[in-house]
């Protein structure tokens, strides 16, 4: 029987072999993202043998939605036993983030057993850091616009260390009591991902950066190492009183924390226009397309 409880810093190494071993690019597996954003759809973690599960319990539709386990093992194995599970919650079997490598083995060992929806608002951005760090050509030419203009103010771009994370929770808890109420739950989960994240910095083995100037923060940033070949970048904050502040904070990251990734995951839009609208602008290499998928 699977036991669900909150993810704690201590399960960190167990669940990074897990990751490894799947090397999946989605950012659903990072366990930085999984501890930070745990409040958000009210998520539980569980191991099956060498297979890590987490799991969304607070859902839209009442039932629980399972990210597609990573590790090694049995997947059928794996999924009699995830199929079992709903069906004492009174609910079908619901994975969310499938991309096709994992369509590929539900095709093979599940013919017929289930059903998709895609889930475009999930899917994550994916960018050659080659691309983002020299933002060359005529397709880059706005950004390097904005940067050449921000560049008129005196600024300093830093990589954050120990002595900046209560800056950083400052600047982050400035940003949102001045823009947001505190009343939509998705508002409160993120500012609490992001008090994780700076909280637990150094044990989660972040990597950020920020820009001060006249010596406060004007922007920051963080992101981690997701799999193999990808940088993946969870939060960028910045006071857009600046124009151009958002391109020079994503151009500096990039060259500083990704130059030796070959991709970078800027992760999902989740449905926003204006933030579709700003990953596009970035010229993604692909989309890591993902699916809800729901078994009969």
């Amino acid at each position: 029987m699977l036991e669900f409880r909150d993810i704690e810093i201590s399960d960190k190494e167990r669940i990074c072999a897990a990751l490894r071993c799947s090397d999946f690019r989605g950012c659903e597996y990072s366990f930085a993202n999984n501890m930070a954003w745990r409040r958000l759809a009210g998520s539980k973690i569980a191991f099956y043998k060498d297979f890590y599960i987490c799991c969304a319990f607070d859902t839209d539709d009442g039932h629980p939605h399972f990210v597609f386990p990573a590790g090694h093992g049995d997947v059928r194995e794996l999924i009699s036993v995830l199929r079992n599970y709903s069906a004492l919650q009174n609910s079908p079997l619901i994975l969310t983030g499938v991309t096709k490598p994992v369509l590929d083995i539900l095709y093979e060992l599940f013919p017929e057993q289930f059903s998709i929806v895609p889930d475009r608002d999930s899917s994550d951005y994916v960018y050659n850091s080659a691309d983002l760090i020299g933002l060359a050509g005529r397709k880059y030419h706005q950004k390097r616009n904005h940067i050449a203009r921000f560049s008129e103010i005196p600024y300093e771009f830093s990589m954050i260390t120990e002595k900046d994370l209560d800056d950083c929770i400052y600047f982050s808890t400035q940003t949102y009591n001045e823009k947001y109420p505190y009343s939509e739950g998705s508002i409160i989960a993120e500012q609490f991902a992001i008090n994780t994240y700076f909280s637990y910095y150094s044990e989660l083995g972040l990597t950020g950066g920020i820009i001060r100037i006249d010596g406060r923060i004007a922007a920051l940033t963080i992101g981690e190492r997701l799999n193999s070949d990808t940088f993946c970048v969870h939060i960028e904050k910045a006071d857009t009183s600046f124009n151009g502040i958002y391109a020079a904070i994503n151009n500096c990251f990039a060259k500083s924390a990704a130059a030796d990734f070959r991709y970078i995951n800027r992760e999902e839009d989740m449905g926003i226009e204006g933030l579709r609208k700003s990953k596009l602008s970035y010229h993604p290499a692909f989309l890591v397309e993902k699916n809800i998928v729901t078994f009969k």
